[in-house]
């Protein structure tokens, strides 16, 4: 269920073009915020835009890699651009995560998922935080991590590490922008039904029933949605003294 509860909100959502960026990115427009569509990924992005203005919403497009400073910069301006301010961002944009022990990881992919997992995750908040400084009228910042972030996987080291990072991150931002009533919190997503997982699922030959157990105490998978009213709350007023916090959404995986 949604409510006008970012009306007369501009939001950025990245990796908006599939999965929990794309679910975040409708819901948001449902709950009447304009969206920006920020994702490396033309065709799609183009795709969710053009689905959000035929259900009625307010959305706008721009293809960004989040891991070049000087994309990130113009993204957060063509939403100044479009749409008058900038009040909430999603940072969810991050590749798949790598697949190989610690004595054998690939140094290249290492560098391009740190390059977006981490680095890009920095940058977006640099930029957001510059916007929001400006107009000095408060704001929200969601950074998506994930139960990696607290509970390491084997052969992910990349990927752990980055998520990781996103935490620690997300509390330092919250400690240094607080008195500025800027909120930066994160959402710790686990086994969530998107393509990055079933893409995993199919790399290791698992079926949802064997593996979901493993990983979640309510026995499936979450959906995008689920994620994204994470971030909906998050990013609206009703959680106005919420900050430099993790909402696990996991289904109690990281408490046992």
């Amino acid at each position: 269920m949604t409510f006008p509860v970012l009306e007369g909100k501009v939001a950025i959502v990245t990796g908006a073009a599939m999965g929990m960026g794309e679910a975040t990115a409708k819901l948001f427009t449902e709950a009447k915020a304009k969206v920006v569509i920020a994702d490396f990924n033309e065709e799609k992005g183009n795709e969710v835009t053009e689905a959000i203005r035929a259900n009625g919403g307010e959305a706008a497009f721009i293809k960004t890699d989040i891991s070049k400073s000087d994309q990130v910069q113009a993204m957060v301006q063509f939403a100044v651009d479009t749409f008058g301010k900038l009040d909430v961002a999603v940072n969810n944009a991050a590749l798949t995560p790598d697949d190989k022990p610690v004595a054998e990881f690939d140094e290249d992919y290492w560098d391009r998922l740190i390059s977006v997992d981490l680095t890009g995750t920095a940058l977006c908040m640099k930029y957001e935080l510059q916007q929001l400084l400006k107009q000095d009228h408060g704001g929200s910042i969601i950074n998506i991590s994930s139960v990696s972030g607290f509970r390491p996987q084997p052969n992910n080291i990349a990927y752990v590490a980055a998520k990781h990072g996103v935490i620690g991150m997300t509390k330092v931002a919250a400690l240094e922008y607080g008195p500025k009533n800027f909120r930066i919190n994160s959402v710790a997503p686990g086994a969530i039904d998107t393509p990055m997982l079933r893409g995993a699922l199919e790399q290791f030959g698992f079926t949802e029933e064997e593996y979901a157990p493993q990983l979640s105490l309510l026995n499936r998978f979450g959906q995008p949605k689920e994620i994204a009213q994470a971030s909906l709350w998050l990013a609206s007023d009703a959680s106005s003294y919420i900050t430099g916090t993790t909402i696990h959404a996991d289904a109690g995986y990281t408490s046992r």
